[in-house]
């Protein structure tokens, strides 16, 4: 679907992409937690594991 130039205007191209294609930033990110959790455990990580830090984010 095509938009004009005035509808384009009031919605960032990101979210659009989102809607169309879906949030592969998002599922990306929940991925790599799923994988650091299942490897941490794996390679014997029984204590507590804190979550990646998301941009704009402190690790601390």
């Amino acid at each position: 679907m095509r938009r004009t130039a005035g509808e384009g205007a009031r919605i960032p191209i990101y979210e659009e992409l989102v809607r169309e294609r879906g949030d592969a930033v998002a599922e990306a990110r929940t991925a790599a937690e799923r994988i650091r959790l299942q490897a941490a455990r794996l390679l014997g990580g029984q204590r507590a594991v804190r979550p990646l830090a998301r941009a704009g984010e402190s690790a601390d």
